[in-house]
């Protein structure tokens, strides 16, 4: 079992969270974005365009083999390419918490799923959470009441009253 974070890093630790949070509530809601418009297009056969001749915003159907017949921005592409991105910079996130904690590989893994199963991200954000704070309190605490304890039993030095 490798060690704990020292206490050094705990602000790097609290940073690190901060972005996993922001990284993983942006990342789980382009999913979800990416699965409704998943259904959109296999399910119905249509795409979302911004602009074009349709109007400000309008879906389009496919044709025979699959493409799009819509002009202006293609915005389900645009969800998909936005997702893909943003999901290396989510993975980055997962990577600086999961290093800092000295976590197991498996919990990299949990946290990296949460990127690509929808709503898994939102669930993992809570969980990372709960547990680094409360492991920072913890060892927090651990360490000011040891540090008390040698303060304590230190003999106080010659000369003082």
């Amino acid at each position: 079992m490798p060690a704990g974070p020292k206490l050094a890093s705990f602000p790097a630790i609290r940073g690190s969270l901060v972005f996993y949070q922001v990284c993983s509530a942006i990342t789980g809601v382009m999913l979800l974005l990416l699965v409704t418009e998943m259904i959109i297009k296999y399910g119905f056969g249509l795409e979302l365009f911004a602009g074009g001749n349709a109007g400000f915003l309008s879906f389009q159907p496919l044709d025979a083999f699959g493409k799009s017949t819509g002009t202006g921005l293609n915005l389900s592409l645009g969800i998909l390419i936005a997702h893909g991105w943003f999901y290396v910079v989510y993975l980055f996130s997962c990577f600086r918490v999961w290093s800092l904690m000295r976590w197991p590989f498996w919990r990299f893994l949990m946290l990296a799923a949460g990127g690509v199963v929808p709503f898994l991200s939102f669930i993992m954000e809570a969980i990372v959470a709960r547990d680094v704070k409360h492991y920072l309190v913890a060892r927090e605490d651990a360490a000011a009441a040891k540090k008390a304890a040698a303060d304590a039993s230190s003999p106080l030095p010659e000369g003082t009253v």
